[in-house]
């Protein structure tokens, strides 16, 4: 696209700047007038291929290499994420809050006080293991692990919780708080990705050294939100290791930027 928009602009500067009237009687040849019809049509051919592209992106519903991923929903819990940046309360407040509109922009109701497999979300970004968002499509909801990922129930079945706990607005399949063990690796070799064949739509990951701020980052390890609650907050030591399970994968790549920034303003003050 660039080369052809290039090759449109120096044709014409070429004939602009011109003052010889045998250059500029040029333009009106037939191989002229041919090669900038050529151009134009090419140029306006992969302008709507891109176009074309792009749009086919933006509605793709199904994800090859992950095919129980509900892209859709995960699409829209990303945007949910992000809007929560629009008030600084959203992330910032209370944790109990914090922790509830976190399970808003996921998809999940607020269940502290269901039994567990039966739609309870207590636990949800209240340890450092149930940190992942999973948008899954229905018919994977009932998938079991299998012993497949390490650490997790041989059978670990959450279907009837996640039908229970999943607000419907945000599109087709559920949403569930996965656990987070084995994303270190790649690919990442946790209950999302392997028990679900799916994407996360994202997880909270927390910043060292102290832990009081933590990142929601994608399923590439993208920023979509950050925050710093206030309030009682999951134990420290859940914390530090809900760190310690991404360190030095893509997931921990914006947490350490922080913490980065945040050693930096520590020595300037020293």
């Amino acid at each position: 696209m660039s080369a052809i928009t290039s090759a449109l602009t120096i044709l014409q500067l070429f004939v602009a700047t011109s003052k010889s009237k045998h250059l500029v009687s040029i333009q009106n040849t037939p191989v002229i007038r041919s090669f900038g019809l050529l151009l134009t049509k090419t140029a306006a051919f992969s302008l709507l291929a891109m176009q074309s592209a792009a749009s086919a992106d933006s509605t793709k519903s199904y994800d090859e290499q992950y095919p129980g991923t509900a892209v859709q929903r995960m699409l829209a819990i990303r945007d949910r994420v992000r809007s929560l940046n629009s008030d600084a309360t959203n992330l910032n407040g209370d944790w109990e809050n914090v922790r509830r509109n976190i399970l808003w922009a996921g998809g999940l109701k607020d269940l502290p006080n269901a039994a567990p497999g039966a739609g309870y979300t207590g636990h949800s970004f209240n340890d450092f293991n149930h940190c992942d968002l999973t948008a899954m499509l229905g018919e994977y909801s009932t998938a079991e692990n299998r012993g497949r990922v390490a650490g997790i129930h041989q059978s670990n079945q959450l279907g009837a919780g996640i039908r229970i706990a999943s607000l419907e607005e945000l599109g087709p399949g559920g949403s569930w708080s996965t656990c987070m063990i084995g994303c270190n690796k790649e690919p990442p070799q946790d209950v999302a990705h392997i028990q679900f064949h799916s994407r996360i739509a994202f997880k909270l990951v927390w910043v060292p050294s102290d832990f009081s701020t933590f990142v929601l980052v994608d399923d590439d390890g993208k920023l979509l939100a950050t925050g710093t609650p206030t309030g009682q907050l999951p134990p420290r030591s859940e914390r530090s290791q809900n760190y310690r399970v991404v360190a030095g994968s893509k997931y921990a790549k914006e947490a350490d930027k922080i913490a980065s920034q945040k050693d930096l303003r520590e020595l300037k003050r020293a």
